[in-house]
C-alpha cells in the first residue's frame, strides 16, 4: 500500500536535513518536485489507472529528482552532463534502504527505481515490462511539462546556475547548428550537444517531440508554453531570431498534429 501523505512528510524531513537552503536552485527544485508529482497524478488519472497506480505515479514524482539536492550540495549547480542526478537518486534510495522512509512495501521498488533512472535519459532503456514502461513514460511527461513552467516562471540565474547570470546572456547568445538541425528533424536534443546558453533553452522546447500522452500535449497547448518561452527573450542576432521563429512553427505544428488540430 502507498501512503502519499506519509511519503510527503518523509520528503519534507529529507529536505530539512539540508542546512544550506540559500541556493536559488534549492527552492526551485522543491517547487518543481511538487508540481511534477501533481502532473504525474493528473496524467495517471486521465489514463484511468487504478488508485494504486495513481498513487505510485505521484510517489515517483516526489522521488524523481531527489538526487538533484545532493547535486546542488556537492556542485552548487544543475548540470546533467557532469552529474547523473537520476542515477545518484536511485543509489540514494535503494543502496542503503532510504526508500523505506517513503514506502514500506517493497513490491514497487523496481518500478520506482527504473522510472527514476529513466526520467531524464534521452531515451527509455529497452526491455522494461509493461507497467514499468508505463510509469517511466508518465514521469518523463510529468517532468518535461513542469520544465516548461519552470522556464516560464523562474529567474534564468536560478534555472541555469553558474551558466547564465542575466537575461542578456540568453538574448545575446546564438544557437548551435547541431542543436538547430536536431529541432528541424523533430528530435530531442542530446544534452552533450548543448554549447551556448540558447542551446540549453531550445533543448527544453524540443521536449515536445518526446511526450507520450494526449493529456501532456493538451497541457502544452493550453498554457501556450512554446510561444511563452520563445517570447521571453529578445534575440539580438538576426539569424537567431529567424531560427527561433522557425522553431516556434515546427514545435507548435507538431503539438497541433498530436492533438488533432490540423
Amino acid at each position: 500500500m502507498i501512503d502519499i501523505e506519509k511519503a510527503k512528510i518523509a520528503f519534507k524531513n529529507f529536505l530539512d536535513e539540508y542546512e544550506d537552503k540559500s541556493d536559488l536552485g534549492f527552492e526551485l527544485k522543491i517547487v518543481h518536485t511538487y508540481h511534477v508529482s501533481e502532473n504525474a497524478k493528473k496524467i495517471a488519472q486521465e489514463l484511468n489507472l487504478s488508485k494504486e497506480d495513481i498513487n505510485l505515479a505521484e510517489l515517483i514524482g516526489i522521488l524523481h529528482d531527489i538526487g538533484r539536492f545532493k547535486e546542488l550540495k556537492i556542485t552548487k549547480e544543475l548540470n546533467s552532463v557532469k552529474f547523473d542526478h537520476a542515477g545518484h537518486g536511485s543509489k540514494m534510495l535503494f543502496e542503503k534502504g532510504m526508500i523505506r522512509k517513503f514506502i514500506k512495501d517493497s513490491q514497487y521498488d523496481n518500478i520506482i527505481k527504473k522510472a527514476i533512472e529513466n526520467h531524464s535519459r534521452l531515451e527509455i532503456e529497452a526491455n522494461l515490462d509493461e507497467r514499468t514502461l508505463l510509469h517511466s513514460k508518465i514521469i518523463r511527461d510529468a517532468d518535461k511539462i513542469d520544465n516548461y513552467r519552470v522556464k516560464k516562471d523562474e529567474k534564468v540565474e536560478a534555472i541555469f546556475p553558474k551558466r547564465v547570470n542575466k537575461k542578456e546572456d540568453m538574448e545575446e547568445s546564438r544557437l548551435s547548428d547541431k542543436v538547430y538541425n536536431t529541432i528541424l528533424n523533430k528530435k530531442c536534443v542530446d544534452i552533450h550537444d548543448r554549447v551556448t546558453p540558447l542551446d540549453f533553452w531550445v533543448c527544453i522546447l524540443a521536449f515536445a517531440f518526446d511526450l507520450n500522452f494526449d493529456v501532456s500535449y493538451k497541457i502544452m497547448k493550453e498554457n501556450e508554453y512554446i510561444n511563452v518561452l520563445i517570447d521571453r527573450f529578445e534575440y539580438k542576432d538576426k539569424e537567431t531570431k529567424s531560427r527561433m521563429n522557425n522553431i516556434r512553427k515546427i514545435v507548435n505544428d507538431f503539438i497541433d498534429e498530436k492533438i488533432h488540430l490540423t
